[in-house]
């Protein structure tokens, strides 16, 4: 009986342990089978949002394009239209109900003041203070759409200096500078034939590629600005008369634009004139087809000029002008110049990082006429022109951080010329670079630097505070080393100023610059700056040799404060 008892409790205990152990293993079977769907869940979920980034990057793909911005400084080309003009219907007057759906018009309202202080501007042959006042205003008006493919624009400017010692100066070239005065003239007024579809179709996104024709006064900028641009820190700004055509903008993988202009001469007090002595042609491509890792612009650049046809000189002074230049002097300005520029410049943003790059390079070649010798026995002499310039930047930005810092290092180079003797003597080559017609503001804050017999190395940071009361605040700063390409070639910038036996030496000197930007509404923003010169041995000897200069001031200071406001 007993053994019975047992049996059947041992019998009872097994079907016990045996149906937990099922139960169990059908746990572990339902736990596997729930880890497989949600693994197989989390998969499908990783894969849709890979999906939806991919999506999302595709969209931003097809809004911009191609186009990736530089981030190098002082490089962003000047819009067109220009930043200050707007569609009609999309500034305040669209509040009027007569002008709520013209979007066939584009116009623009623009007032820029700027005091600036200057002791002891290198630029100038004499050590002094100067305050002056520059007053700029602009006016743009442009027609679109509605007469398509006939389109047209309109763009005034008027310059004036006020308050500077320089007004009342015997030296035209001061008291007239077009570089800061140039009174009412026109910046562009072309006639414009566009279309929106063209014979070179679309791109592979998608969108069509424009081609478009312009003739008449025109004002613009290329690559970098460093060879052609508008100059738009300067009061005055550089213009062009002739035909500009384009295929393509920035949208599309790939762009190409041609020109056949000649620059305006500008006058201070009369209106500008075309310099019928030189004539400049040129082709610019983008290729953005790689744009996630480079873009690419190759370029040329043809510039003419007929030596028997020079009358003025950049200030729009003329050399026959007995009272500034001498007979010799407009002898020797009055050459032939044939002088090719061909090069590339590499752009974009490393994948996957916050590393940006910008470097380019240029050579130029050709041939320029040299007067040797003096007004009774001299000649003209053909020498070849042989000169290069390249620029490279590398910069990080900390896109995390609130203030977005960008820090980034750069090296630049322009050629001078190897003068092998006095100016009055010398046969050897042309080896300085012709900078055609860019602008030196990222060379020097001071406006010491063109890009022409010079060697630059800076280190700059860039960020954006966020400041409580208020918005879209940026601040840069910068310190610049700088020295002469070659030690016998002229400070081009620093009035000229030479030593031919290179005795000298090829240092200039350091700077240290500040800039502040701020809007305040939406109608003004305010622009505030600094720059420190510590000169270099080059300059302490050349500037010191002048007559009366011998105790020059061995460093300047330029400080600026610069309202802008917007009609629209």
């Amino acid at each position: 009986m007993q053994l019975k008892k047992l049996s059947l409790a041992l019998a009872t205990a097994g079907v016990w342990w045996l149906g937990n152990g099922v139960a169990a293993a059908a746990e572990e079977v339902q736990l596997a089978e729930t880890q497989v769907e949600d693994a197989e869940q989390q998969k499908k979920v990783k894969a849709r949002l890979e999906e939806i980034k991919a999506e999302e990057k595709a969209a931003a793909k097809a809004a911009s394009g191609y186009y990736v911005e530089r981030r190098s400084y002082g490089t962003q080309k000047e819009t067109e239209p220009p930043r200050y003009v707007k569609q009609l219907n999309k500034t305040w007057l669209k509040d009027y109900d007569s002008f709520a759906d013209v979007d066939w018009l584009d116009i623009g309202f623009e007032y820029r003041a700027r005091y600036e202080s200057r002791q002891n501007d290198f630029r100038r042959a004499q050590e002094n203070i100067d305050d002056p006042l520059l007053l700029r205003s602009r006016a743009y008006l442009g027609l679109k759409n509605i007469l398509d493919p006939f389109r047209f624009a309109v763009e005034v400017q008027d310059s004036r200096r006020n308050h500077s010692d320089y007004n009342d100066s015997a030296d035209r070239r001061l008291s007239n500078d077009p570089k800061d005065i140039d009174h009412a003239d026109f910046l562009q007024a072309y006639l414009e034939l566009y279309f929106k579809e063209s014979i070179f179709g679309k791109d592979d996104l998608g969108n069509n590629r424009p081609f478009w024709v312009r003739g008449g006064r025109l004002a613009w900028e290329d690559l970098d600005r460093r060879l052609i641009a508008r100059n738009e820190w300067r009061n005055t700004t550089n213009t062009f008369q002739g035909i500009r055509a384009n295929i393509g903008e920035k949208k599309n993988d790939w762009q190409l634009e041609a020109f056949a202009v000649q620059p305006v001469q500008r006058f201070a007090n009369q209106l500008d004139q075309v310099d019928h002595a030189q004539k400049f042609y040129g082709l610019v491509g983008d290729w953005r087809g790689w744009s996630d890792y480079v873009t690419i612009q190759p370029y040329y650049f043809y510039l003419k000029q007929n030596g028997n046809r020079v009358e003025y000189d950049g200030n729009g002074t003329a050399y026959s002008d007995r009272s500034v230049y001498t007979a010799i002097q407009q002898t020797r300005a009055s050459i032939d110049r044939e002088i090719n520029t061909g090069g590339v410049r590499v752009y974009g943003v490393v994948p996957g990082t916050q590393w940006d790059y910008d470097a380019s390079y240029s050579k130029q070649w050709g041939e320029v006429q040299r007067y040797i010798g003096n007004l009774a026995t001299g000649r003209y002499i053909n020498v070849d022109h042989d000169a290069y310039a390249y620029t490279a930047e590398v910069g990080y930005t900390f896109n995390k951080h609130s203030w977005k810092p960008r820090f980034s290092g750069s090296y630049g180079v322009a050629s001078g010329d190897k003068v092998s003797g006095t100016t009055a003597t010398d046969t050897s080559d042309n080896q300085g670079f012709d900078r055609l017609f860019g602008f030196a503001r990222p060379w020097s804050n001071n406006d010491y630097i063109q890009m022409n017999n010079i060697r630059a190395a800076k280190i700059r940071a860039e960020f954006d505070p966020k400041v409580p009361f208020l918005d879209n605040v940026k601040v840069d700063t910068g310190f610049s080393w700088y020295r002469l390409d070659s030690a016998t070639d002229r400070w081009a910038a620093g009035n000229n100023l030479q030593d031919v036996t290179g005795n000298a030496g090829r240092d200039l000197g350091k700077e240290f610059d500040l800039r502040v930007r701020f809007p305040l509404s939406q109608y003004a923003a305010l622009n505030l700056g600094y720059a420190h010169f510590w000169a270099g041995d080059f300059v302490k000897t050349t500037s010191r040799l002048v007559a009366g200069q011998a105790n020059r001031s061995d460093t300047s200071n330029f400080f600026y404060t610069e309202l802008t406001l917007y009609g629209f």
